[in-house]
C-alpha cells in the first residue's frame, strides 16, 4: 500500500520535500495555511532581494531563467522562480491550500515504550505497521477541521515567520508606556506597498535591529521621509553585513565554500590528520577573515560610523548572521536620512525610547521592531504531546537535537527540514530532502539512538566553539561541504562532486554539484 507522507508547509523546503518523496513513489499531502506557495517569499518588504548570489540560490535541476540577469533577484523574481519550479515538477496538485495543521499526534507506541527504544522508531527504519501520525487540519476559510492519518510527517514550518520575537521590558517600561505606535516588522511586511509607504510618511520612525529586514525597512523609511524625518536604526551589536560577495575583487566562495577553506577549520568528527591541518592552517584562516573584513570596512566606511564589529567575519559566517547591505544604505547615512544609534538596552517612555545610560528620550512616533522570529515556538507548538514538545527543542543551552539536522532520535516517523540554517538555505534544504527521500525508501537505516545523540553533541560543540557568543543553536555555518559529505556517504553516493584533484580542492561547491544524477556512485 502506498505510504502517505504529510508535509507541513509549502515554502521552498516543503516543495523540495514533495518533489523528492514523489520521486521515490510515495504519496505526499502538503498542507499550506496560505493561498500560495513560496513561504517567506510570498510577501516581503518591497525592496527585498535575495542575500545569496543567484548561482548559490537555485535548485540543482532547475536553473534560473536566462531572463533573470541580476546577481541578486528581487522578491517578485524569486517567487516567480519558485512557482515555475512547482509547475515544472507538477507539485501543485499535491498541495492543500488555506489548510493549517493545528496539531499532530502520534498514535502507536506509548511514551514509555518509545523511551525504552535503542533505535529510532524501534528499528532504525522510517515506517511501522503500528505507528501513525494523526494530523488535525483546519480550513482557514470555513474553519472546519479534518483529521488525516499518515505514515510519516515532514515539518517544513520555516524559522522566519508567523511568531514574532518581541523584546521583554520591566513593568511600565514597555510599549504600554509609549504614546506612539509599536509594531513588529511582520506587521509592516504584511501591508501592501502603497499602504506601507503612507504608513511611514511624515513620522519619526525608529527601527530596532541591524539585520536584513531592519536595513530594508530603514531604506524605505528614508525614501518616504528623507531629511525631514530621518529614520533611526537602533542596534545592539555591530555586524559584518556585506556590500557584495567580491572582497577586493575575489569571489567570497573561494575563501569559504570550497574544500580547501574547510581544511582550515576544525570539524565535528574529524580525525587526527584533519585536526592537525586545521591547527597548522589557523594563521591562514585568520588572514582570510581579515582580508574580507578589510574590504567591508573600506567599502562601507564602517570606522567613520563607529560600526566596526568586535568579532571576526568567520564568526559571523559560522553564526549564519551574514546579511547583505542594501545598495546606497550608507549614502543615506551620509546624507542624514538614516541615523545609526547603538543601544545595548532600551525602554519606552511617553515621548519615545529611552536608551539605557541617557537622560533625554529619543523622540519617536513609530517604532518598528525588526527583532526576528521565534521559530522554535512554532516547531514546539505543532505537537499535541507534551513529551514530544519537550523533546523537539531539547535544552535551551544546546542545539536543537536533530541528527543530520533532520531527525530527532526520540520522535518516531517524523523529520524536520528547513529549521537549521546555513549560508545558502535553498540548496542545503535540497540535499537534506535527497537524504530524507533515500531514508524513506530504505536505502540506509539510521545508527542507534546513542550514536545519533553522540553525533548531535559533536555538532553542538562545533557550533558553540565556532560562533562563540553568537551561538544560535541551529546553524551549520561555514561547513557546507563537510556536512553534505556526511549525508552523501549515508546515501551511498560519492561525496566528491568535482572532476580532478585541483578542482575538488579549490573550486567552490554549489547547488549544481548536487544534481542527483551527477557522480552518484
Amino acid at each position: 500500500m502506498e505510504k502517505k507522507i504529510a508535509i507541513i508547509g509549502a515554502g521552498i523546503s516543503g516543495l523540495l520535500a514533495c518533489k523528492y518523496v514523489l520521486s521515490k513513489g510515495f504519496h505526499p499531502i502538503v498542507f499550506e495555511a496560505r493561498s500560495s506557495i513560496g513561504g517567506v517569499w510570498i510577501k516581503t518588504v518591497e525592496t527585498t532581494k535575495i542575500q545569496t548570489p543567484k548561482p548559490a540560490y537555485q535548485f540543482s535541476d532547475f536553473p534560473w531563467p536566462s531572463s533573470v540577469t541580476v546577481d541578486f533577484p528581487s522578491q517578485h523574481q524569486v517567487l516567480d522562480y519558485i512557482q515555475s519550479y512547482a509547475h515544472h515538477f507538477d507539485l501543485l496538485k499535491h498541495i492543500k491550500f488555506n489548510t493549517k495543521v493545528v496539531g499532530i499526534e502520534y498514535e502507536g507506541a506509548s511514551d514509555e515504550e518509545i523511551g525504552s527504544w535503542s533505535s529510532w522508531n524501534g528499528s532504525g527504519t522510517p515506517f511501522s505497521s503500528q505507528g501513525k501520525w494523526k494530523d488535525v487540519a483546519e480550513d482557514i476559510q470555513s474553519h472546519s477541521t479534518e483529521v488525516y492519518q499518515v505514515d510519516f510527517v515532514i515539518l517544513c514550518l520555516g524559522r522566519f515567520s508567523d511568531v514574532p520575537n518581541m523584546p521583554e521590558f520591566p513593568p511600565n517600561k514597555g510599549p504600554e508606556a509609549f504614546h506612539g505606535k509599536v509594531i513588529h516588522s511582520m506587521e509592516y511586511v504584511a501591508m501592501d506597498y502603497k499602504s506601507a509607504a503612507e504608513f511611514l510618511k511624515g513620522k519619526r520612525v525608529t527601527v530596532v535591529g541591524f539585520q536584513k529586514n531592519a536595513l530594508d525597512i530603514a531604506m524605505e523609511c528614508s525614501t518616504a521621509n528623507g531629511l525631514e524625518f530621518p529614520c533611526t536604526v537602533m542596534y545592539k551589536t555591530e555586524h559584518w553585513n556585506v556590500p557584495d560577495y567580491l572582497p577586493w575583487g575575489v569571489p567570497l566562495a573561494y575563501f569559504y565554500l570550497n574544500r580547501f577553506s574547510e581544511l582550515l577549520v576544525h570539524k565535528p568528527g574529524e580525525g587526527i590528520l584533519l585536526s592537525l591541518l586545521a591547527t597548522l592552517f589557523s594563521p591562514l584562516r585568520w588572514a582570510f577573515s581579515k582580508f574580507v573584513e578589510s574590504h567591508i570596512k573600506h567599502k562601507l566606511r564602517l570606522a567613520k560610523y563607529g560600526t566596526v564589529p568586535k568579532h571576526s567575519f568567520l564568526k559571523e559566517l559560522n553564526s549564519c548572521l551574514i546579511a547583505t547591505v542594501p545598495e546606497k544604505f550608507y549614502d543615506k547615512v551620509d546624507e542624514g536620512s538614516i541615523i545609526l544609534k547603538k543601544s545595548p538596552s532600551f525602554s519606552f517612555c511617553e515621548e519615545g525610547i529611552l536608551v539605557n545610560g541617557e537622560t533625554e528620550p529619543l523622540k519617536t512616533d513609530l517604532v518598528i521592531l525588526a527583532t526576528g522570529f521565534r521559530g522554535e515556538k512554532k516547531l514546539k507548538d505543532i505537537f499535541v504531546s507534551q513529551t514530544f514538545q519537550d523533546h523537539i527543542l531539547g535544552s535551551p543551552k544546546e542545539a536543537v537535537p536533530l541528527y543530520r539536522e533532520i531527525i530527532h532520535p526520540r520522535i518516531p516517523q517524523l523529520a524536520v527540514v528547513g529549521f537549521s540554517e546555513s549560508v545558502a538555505n535553498l540548496y542545503t534544504s535540497e540535499v537534506r530532502c535527497q537524504w530524507l527521500a533515500e531514508l524513506l525508501y530504505g536505502t540506509f537505516i539510521l545508527p542507534n539512538i546513542k550514536e545519533m545523540e553522540k553525533d548531535i553533541k559533536k555538532w553542538d560543540e562545533f557550533m558553540k566553539q565556532s560562533s562563540g557568543e553568537y551561538y544560535r543553536r541551529s546553524c551549520i555555518g561555514g561547513l557546507h561541504i563537510w556536512y553534505n559529505d556526511q549525508l552523501y556517504k549515508d546515501m551511498g553516493r560519492n561525496p566528491k562532486r568535482k572532476k580532478g584533484f585541483f578542482a575538488e580542492l579549490f573550486e567552490p561547491y554549489g547547488p549544481s554539484d548536487y544534481l542527483p544524477s551527477s557522480r552518484s556512485n
